[in-house]
């Protein structure tokens, strides 16, 4: 469901009694009404979760206030997604260009209502797609180890700090990234891994899967953190498979479920669909 016309606020704290009350009491009291509301509590952690679509004439400037006093009384963390501004992306990756074509053609069709800013790569060949779709190229190139690597890195610390987007998806974007871009984005990078986490991490996951002889062959999206492929999932996809496939059949079959579990990752997250506890998600889809 779009919410192209409604606030989202979403909120998380330790549960307690009263936190729905006195949050829609506020909503109410401020000329807003609920549109729809979603919540769950984590029993384990004892964490509530609420996620609420606003509309009607709210008076923002009492709702902030009312607000602050809601985050003092209830230890809450919140964050108040107003209407009207589009998200600013960069999508970043590598030689293999299928999700980030994807992607942009989700962009082009309005599936996706984001401002993408600009391609960045290690690799000249996604110059091209980003002419295609009229999209800035940043190419920063570099080695693998040593000072070039760290040289790389930095440029591309450099270059996000410079483009400032609201979120950073990783379309196959094969680097590992230092822990010093994990944590400047943390919440705000996506990457896209072409398994079904915590299944065949790393490297060849399609390969060591034909291997193993499994039946199933996903994707999995995530939050990136300073650990490789051990970040908040946001959305995973699968798709079966046979003893009659080779690995050639099971990457064609990945790549698949890799282009949509990506796109519906970064929807969930644009929508605010997405709050994360303890380094696992809330996805209220």
């Amino acid at each position: 469901m779009m919410t192209d016309n409604l606030a989202v606020l979403t909120l998380q704290c330790p549960d307690q009694p009263g936190i729905v009350a006195a949050v829609a009491n506020l909503i109410a009291d401020v000329g807003g009404n609920i549109a729809n509301a979603d919540q769950h509590t984590d029993r384990d952690s004892a964490v509530f979760l609420q996620r609420i679509e606003i509309d009607g004439p709210v008076d923002w400037e009492a709702f902030d206030r009312g607000l602050r006093q809601l985050i003092d009384r209830f230890s809450m963390q919140s964050a108040l997604h107003r209407p009207g501004n589009r998200d600013r992306v960069v999508i970043a990756c590598s030689s293999e260009l299928y999700c980030a074509a994807d992607l942009l053609t989700r962009v082009s069709l309005g599936e996706l209502d984001v401002d993408v800013v600009a391609i960045v790569s290690d690799k000249p060949a996604a110059g091209q797609l980003a002419e295609q779709h009229g999209i800035p190229f940043r190419l920063i190139d570099g080695g693998l180890a040593g000072d070039a690597r760290a040289q790389q890195e930095a440029a591309f610390a450099a270059v996000l700090e410079e483009l400032s987007p609201d979120l950073v998806v990783l379309a196959r974007y094969m680097r590992i990234l230092p822990e010093a871009i994990t944590k400047r984005w943390n919440g705000r990078m996506i990457n896209i891994h072409h398994s079904f986490l915590p299944a065949f991490a790393g490297a060849k996951p399609y390969h060591r899967a034909h291997q193993r002889g499994v039946k199933l062959i996903g994707a999995t999206a995530h939050y990136v953190t300073a650990e490789l492929d051990a970040g908040p999932i946001i959305a995973q996809g699968i798709t079966p498979v046979s003893h009659r496939d080779e690995v050639e059949d099971l990457v064609r079959k990945g790549r698949d479920v890799e282009r949509s579990t990506l796109a519906n990752a970064v929807r969930l997250h644009l929508e605010h669909r997405v709050l994360v506890w303890d380094n696992r998600t809330c996805v209220f889809a």
